[in-house]
């Protein structure tokens, strides 16, 4: 949020300027680390609303740009660069102003005596809560640029998996897309039209031919208030959303839906296992560590499972044995994992039970992705096919009779 200032500086003149911070108490905060005495802050919400919409659609941080963020401060951690003057040029080098704007009130935070995990944790959009738990650790234990750089390997990883589903979905989804669109003017514009002139020509016209124009007839006369369903219906879905039964609903309908949802599964037990093992081996305790990947794993079934498994871990059971209770987690890994917890080697099993996951998601985005080809492919054919099919043979037919 952007607020407008007046102050006076150390030698007594006065400054006007705006300072981005979450809120007010903020933004006073700020100034007053700057050796500033505020003598006025106002809001700008009405005057840069509009400006504010657009940087953050336009210049919103993306996942990639932490990564490089995560690599560049362990970098400069390891040639003993001080934390402060790590975030002061930051700020200055990244290309991203948003980012810009908040690697400045980290150092700012930092100059006021703030700790590194606590100055992050006021982006939580940004910094997740797993980023924060990482650094506090990080900063408990002295490893600082130890731990940005196990941040920056797990994000690289997960940015790996994720753009590698998302990338797989992407030609489908505009291919589909577009039959769609021309579909709908098809039976809006050129049905309508050929309609006409088989209703008039008197010949029988056949029962799928009969389908289409009911369906062409339908979106002409009612395309309007079909419209204004599919708003609804995803208005109140994204309502729904809101809630935690309505994510808990969808969430285990996702999961329950042939192959993607075994592709789902196999992609938050990557996750699950990789944010494990790169938080125990940043030492992190086993509660903070199962707590922190519930908030972040990205389903609610999973989150449940394992706020409930955090828990009882609280109550001394031993982390497989907490995990074995839910059917959502396999047998293999409870199994591997108690051989870690017996080892002491947990952090390793889960390394090698994170790197499992990761192949297994990147086999099933492959396989999912040669499976859509071909049955587009089949689909588009069905469905172009069958329009034209039931336009052209009652216009043959009548060709043929006028012959």
């Amino acid at each position: 949020m952007l607020f407008a200032y007046r102050a006076l500086d150390a030698d007594g003149h006065e400054r006007s300027g705006s300072v981005e911070a979450l809120s007010q108490d903020v933004a006073v905060s700020t100034l007053q680390r700057r050796n500033l005495i505020v003598s006025s802050i106002e809001p700008l919400v009405k005057e840069k609303g509009l400006s504010m919409n657009l940087d953050f659609i336009f210049n919103h941080v993306s996942n990639k740009e932490v990564v490089i963020l995560s690599r560049q401060i362990a970098t400069l951690f390891e040639a003993q660069v001080s934390a402060l003057r790590i975030f002061r040029l930051l700020a200055t080098e990244v290309d991203n102003k948003v980012l810009g704007e908040i690697m400045t009130q980290v150092a700012d935070d930092l100059q006021g005596g703030s700790p590194i995990s606590k100055a992050l944790a006021r982006h939580p959009k940004v910094f997740t809560g797993f980023y924060v738990n990482m650094v506090r650790s990080g900063e408990e234990s002295g490893k600082l640029s130890e731990t940005f750089g196990y941040l920056a390997d797990y994000l690289d990883r997960t940015y790996e998996v994720m753009s590698k589903a998302q990338n797989a979905l992407i030609y489908p989804a505009f291919v589909i897309g577009v039959f769609f669109v021309v579909m709908a003017l098809m039976l809006t514009v050129v049905i309508p039209k050929i309609s006409v002139i088989l209703i008039e020509s008197g010949q029988e016209i056949p029962l799928y031919t009969k389908i289409v124009i009911a369906v062409s007839s339908f979106l002409v006369q009612y395309g309007f208030l079909f419209i204004i369903g599919m708003i609804a219906a995803v208005f109140v879905a994204y309502r729904m959303l809101q809630t935690e039964s309505g994510k808990l609903f969808f969430d285990s309908l996702k999961l329950d839906l042939p192959y993607v949802g075994d592709l789902y599964s196999k992609l938050y037990l990557s996750r699950i296992a990789d944010n494990f093992a790169t938080m125990l081996v940043s030492g992190v305790p086993p509660v903070e560590a199962v707590e922190t990947t519930a908030a972040v794993v990205g389903s609610a079934t999973f989150e449940d499972l394992l706020r409930e498994a955090a828990e009882e871990v609280k109550g001394g059971v031993p982390i497989s044995e907490a995990l074995g209770k839910h059917p959502e987690i396999p047998g293999i890994m409870v199994a591997m994992i108690r051989v870690g917890e017996e080892t002491g080697e947990l952090g390793n099993i889960l390394n090698t039970l994170g790197k499992f996951y990761r192949r297994e998601v990147s086999n099933a985005v492959d396989t999912l992705v040669g499976l859509i080809e071909p049955l587009m492919i089949v689909f588009l054919g069905l469905g172009v096919g069958t329009l034209l099919a039931s336009v052209m043979i009652p216009i043959y037919n009548l060709a043929g009779a006028i012959n």
